[in-house]
């Protein structure tokens, strides 16, 4: 065996191995912490390579319009536009193997998600609007003397009767423990930065449901009080006494005293020293002692604003605000910050801060959007259908198959070899692309076969020919490969333009009939040139020069 045949023999084996690697299931373990006790354990998930579309396996079904009860939208046919690009980036992003997301008429959003049936993760994936602030916690205790005037503010729209659940004397002596010695040491010491922890309630029917917390800005309001308290904040005559160029936010996290829970609620600047906008990455992230953080990068022109604004703040907390809700506790300002940062979220399941890392990515939603549709959805075509699909697809590479073997015999069955070679690799691109099955992708697949057994037609034509004119065996093989080659280019380049065109225009089964047919093309090269061409080579090795080709 001379070397060349020896090289291409070792070409074939690793492409082989690398497919078979390709496709083989294998299972992932990930670390992730429970809320609700703080533990760690592992989570061993299973990745299948090549996934089900959701015409063989079904999955979510999502209807989005613009969200009107959240503010006017002047142009919604615009704006949906807009949006449709965030949610597109977000499903990508989520790694959902042919999605369907698309507009309807003017004003609706469609999004199809095969295989996916957690219709929670999936709705608030689509729904988020992720706009990212960085405001500074208030030091002026502006709330605080703003309470007598909410107070007279609730009592005159004859709120107060409603606030019985939030008695003053209720929660007193778990809230006098909520803190330890040392973290009221702190607050004492921060009273002169304007700590709220030196407040007291007046009794009033909106004082009388909050408390101070640890550090300026900071309120805390029992569980039990959060709706009667949200209720008096969503009335506009409430939202007219607040203290002027400040804004309220609920915090992510709940803080106990004995059988007690109580909210957390901010105070912060209105202004932002900085938003979202200049975000160019986030990438989840964990720390054994942190746990789940989501880890930012700024560009440099953010880098520069947050450096200046941080650096004018100094011993200041800063709140890091995810859609009008803080994220963790507040730090405390350290030194200037650049174009990195992390938003810890303590106790998160990995897959929520995987979420918060994908929907920052991808961007904050131009408008809010509203589900007015979402159903889960079985295999639409039954399977039944399903399974004469497949029999329909066997049945036509079978006939193929045969035709081959019994027109060009011995050099037919090299064709049909190197075709097996042809579905492993065309299969293990698929599952590096990260495609998925539908029936469209499987007639691609079938179409594809008869392309890659059409260039053999043409080489063993090319090859018939060159012997009718007397060359010996080697050189018909020879110049057949190389006349039929521009033939094969041709046929295959303008195969690809189209299923580009398809793939460019088309949504959803057609996008996946066009990756299944490149992917076929792309293997068809390989399987139809490259492998036959070492089969015969083998052949000629093996027999020594055969004088007689069966074709």
């Amino acid at each position: 065996m001379n070397n060349n045949i020896r090289n291409r023999l070792l070409v074939i084996l690793v492409l082989v191995v690398a497919s078979v690697f390709v496709l083989w299931p294998r299972s992932v373990t990930v670390r992730e912490r429970n809320a609700r006790t703080g533990q760690f354990h592992d989570t061993t998930l299973k990745n299948v390579p090549l996934k089900k579309g959701l015409d063989l396996q079904g999955g979510m079904y999502l209807a989005l319009e613009v969200d009107d009860a959240k503010g006017v939208v002047a142009n919604k046919g615009e704006a949906i536009d807009r949006a449709l690009k965030v949610v597109r980036n977000r499903i990508d992003e989520f790694g959902v193997s042919e999605p369907v997301v698309q507009k309807v008429g003017t004003d609706r959003i469609v999004v199809e998600l095969p295989g996916v049936d957690d219709r929670t993760r999936a709705e608030g994936l689509v729904q988020n609007s992720a706009f990212l602030q960085f405001q500074i916690t208030d030091k002026s205790q502006a709330f605080d003397k703003a309470l007598a005037r909410l107070d007279g503010v609730v009592k005159q729209s004859g709120g107060a009767a409603v606030a019985s659940a939030g008695d003053s004397t209720k929660g007193a002596s778990p809230l006098n423990n909520l803190f330890s010695k040392s973290d009221s040491g702190k607050a004492k010491n921060d009273s002169s930065k304007g700590d709220t922890t030196t407040a007291t309630a007046t009794g009033g029917p909106f004082s009388k449901l909050i408390s101070p917390g640890q550090m300026p800005g900071e309120y805390l309001v029992a569980k039990t009080d959060v709706p009667t308290l949200q209720g008096y904040l969503d009335r506009k005559e409430v939202q007219a006494a607040l203290p002027p160029g400040k804004s309220l936010h609920w915090g992510s996290e709940d803080l106990s005293a004995g059988n007690a829970s109580y909210a957390t609620l901010y105070l912060v600047d209105s202004r932002p020293i900085i938003t979202g906008e200049y975000l160019t990455d986030a990438k989840p992230g964990n720390d054994p002692t942190e746990g789940q953080f989501v880890s930012f990068t700024l560009n440099n022109e953010g880098g520069r604003k947050f450096r200046s604004e941080t650096g004018k703040h100094i011993g200041d907390y800063m709140a890091i605000v995810l859609d009008d809700r803080v994220m963790g506790r507040p730090p405390v300002i350290q030194s200037a910050i650049g174009t990195r940062g992390q938003i810890t979220m303590r106790g998160a399941q990995l897959q929520k801060t995987q979420d918060l890392a994908l929907v920052l990515r991808a961007g904050a939603l131009p408008v809010p959007l509203k589900i007015v549709e979402s159903r889960s959805i079985g295999a639409s075509l039954g399977a039944d259908s399903i399974t004469d699909g497949i029999h329909a697809g066997l049945a036509g590479v079978t006939l193929v198959v045969l035709i081959m073997l019994f027109y060009y015999r011995f050099s037919g069955m090299l064709a049909v070899g190197a075709l097996l070679l042809y579905l492993l690799f065309t299969l293990a691109l698929l599952a590096g692309l990260q495609a998925t099955l539908t029936l469209p992708g499987l007639a691609g697949l079938v179409l594809s076969v008869g392309i890659a057994l059409d260039a053999n037609v043409l080489i063993f034509e090319r090859i018939r020919e060159e012997m009718v004119h007397g060359k010996t065996v080697r050189a018909a093989i020879d110049e057949g490969f190389k006349h039929a080659m521009s033939a094969i280019i041709d046929s295959n380049v303008s195969t690809v333009i189209t299923a580009l065109v398809l793939y460019e225009v088309g949504t959803g089964p057609v996008k996946g009939f066009a990756v299944t047919l490149m992917a076929g093309i792309a293997a068809s090269m390989v399987s139809s040139i490259f492998v036959v061409r070492t089969f015969f080579l083998l052949w000629l090795n093996r027999t020594r020069g055969a004088q007689t080709l069966s074709i």
